[in-house]
């Protein structure tokens, strides 16, 4: 009769990534062990002095987690860096710009429909000159 039995050792990677370098740590850690237990042993900080786990979010495989969640094998716990510019502001700010080149309706901010329906028409009056 088989049983199943846990390892007793487990295989992860550390991974952190700044704009300019990233690093991908393979570490084997006991079974059991949690996420900030497998950071410490990889000495990522050791690379990258600026990682504040007080501070910075952790994941595995990119959805967000504690640090005393226990990884499986095989996991890859990522370190993430604060966002350094807020996603609604960078959206709302390409939406001005495409109102003011042109690719956007100024009043409602959607889809420019007179441009839209005008490339519409060239590309089947295309179709109709290539048959």
């Amino acid at each position: 009769m088989a049983t199943n039995t846990v390892p007793s050792m487990i295989q992860v990677e550390v991974a952190y990534a700044t704009p300019e370098q990233q690093k991908i740590i393979v570490v084997r850690v006991p079974a059991g062990a949690t996420v900030h237990d497998c950071i410490v042993r990889s000495n990522i900080t050791e690379f990258f002095a600026d990682i504040d786990l007080d501070q910075q979010k952790v994941g595995i495989w990119s959805k967000a987690c504690k640090l005393d969640t226990t990884p499986r094998d095989g996991d890859r716990i990522e370190i993430y860096r604060p966002l350094t510019a807020d996603p609604k502001e960078v959206r709302r700010r390409r939406a001005e710009q495409a109102k003011d080149e042109g690719r956007a309706d100024k009043v409602t901010g959607g889809r420019n429909r007179r441009k839209a329906e005008a490339s519409d028409t060239d590309e089947s009056n295309q179709d109709e000159r290539s048959e």
